[in-house]
């Protein structure tokens, strides 16, 4: 007999819409800082301490944000929203300017990906224009580095995720597309390496482990696939999981790389070890789908949390390091 679902430790609430991004800063001295993005345009900056909001955003005009994320410290937040924008806002010592923006010109819902180069200078990948159409850019300069587009129809870019390989080699992209397929591309060669069709449905979100090379994604349908990179840079496809309900909204593996999380459109969070996939726990709070998780990258692990943001705009934190769920 299975034990019933532990409760959050605690909620946040005030969001004012459906929360459909999450992302933590506590790696620094100061206070830690959870940034949340609702589809009523609002970005919240949450104080962890004191769990309320410290600082809102009204943001992209009132469109939905669909990601948040910050560059080096928590002073610089980068959030992409529904009106085919990307902006760059000034946070520090309780500003909140716009400080750039870049148009994407893409109306669908494709979080962007961010991936540090240097200190002072990272690469933006975003869903372009054209439907199949990639966009990559450094920043701060918005110098366009490429446009990657595949030679056959695979539908909308749905989500994407940038990172650079141990081996030194330039920066690699995967994407999941449309028609279920899922690519990674050399950014620096601007060539396909390999293609797998992992879903019947459209790929709905996905995130890797750069290094075990093993990667997840979710659809509509009642799986999650997983796959492997081999030394060939080819893309493998490995065991499916089997849901109990269709439709995952989001994935995300927990720093240490033992602990999947899932969003589900069922209400449920449910925590996988990542070594084998085994179903750990299901989380039940939520009463509408949930859209998002983030796991918190505080330094200390007794402090890490769980926080996943929900259509019903409400976000609950667990606890998944006193619950035994740290094997699997």
């Amino acid at each position: 007999m299975s034990r019933p679902s532990p409760s959050p430790i605690y909620t946040l609430r005030g969001a004012g819409g459906p929360l459909n991004t999450l992302h933590f800063s506590c790696q620094g001295e100061g206070t830690p800082l959870l940034f949340s993005g609702s589809g009523k345009g609002a970005i919240h900056i949450w104080n962890l301490n004191s769990r309320r909001a410290e600082k809102i955003i009204e943001a992209h005009s009132g469109n939905s944000v669909i990601w948040v994320s910050t560059l080096q410290s928590a002073d610089a937040l980068i959030s992409q929203g529904r009106d085919m924008e990307v902006c760059w806002w000034d946070v520090s010592e309780g500003r909140s300017e716009l400080v750039e923006s870049v148009r994407t010109g893409s109306v669908g819902f494709c979080q962007c990906s961010l991936l540090e180069m240097s200190p002072a200078n990272y690469l933006l990948a975003y869903a372009g224009e054209q439907t199949e159409e990639i966009k990559i850019i450094e920043l701060p300069s918005k110098t366009a580095v490429c446009t990657l587009v595949p030679e056959e129809k695979l539908g909308m870019v749905m989500c994407l995720k940038l990172w650079q390989p141990d081996s030194g080699s330039g920066p690699l992209l995967l994407a999941g597309y449309e028609n279920g397929s899922l690519l990674l591309w050399d950014v620096t060669q601007r060539s396909k390496l390999s293609q797998v069709k992992a879903h019947p449905e459209p790929v709905m979100c996905l995130t890797f482990d750069t290094t075990s090379l093993r990667g997840v994604s979710g659809s509509s349908e009642k799986t999650l696939s997983s796959w492997r990179l081999d030394g060939q840079s080819n893309l493998q496809l490995q065991d499916c999981v089997t849901l109990v309900n269709p439709g995952v909204s989001q994935l995300c593996i927990r720093m240490d790389r033992k602990l999947l999380a899932s969003a589900g459109w069922d209400h449920r969070i449910r925590v996988f070890g990542w070594k084998k996939l085994r179903p750990l726990a299901v989380l039940q709070y939520h009463t509408d789908m949930v859209l998002s998780v983030a796991f918190s990258d505080h330094r200390d692990p007794r402090q890490r949390v769980l926080a996943a943001g929900s259509k019903d705009q409400r976000i609950s934190l667990w606890s998944v390091y006193n619950e035994g769920t740290d094997t699997g």
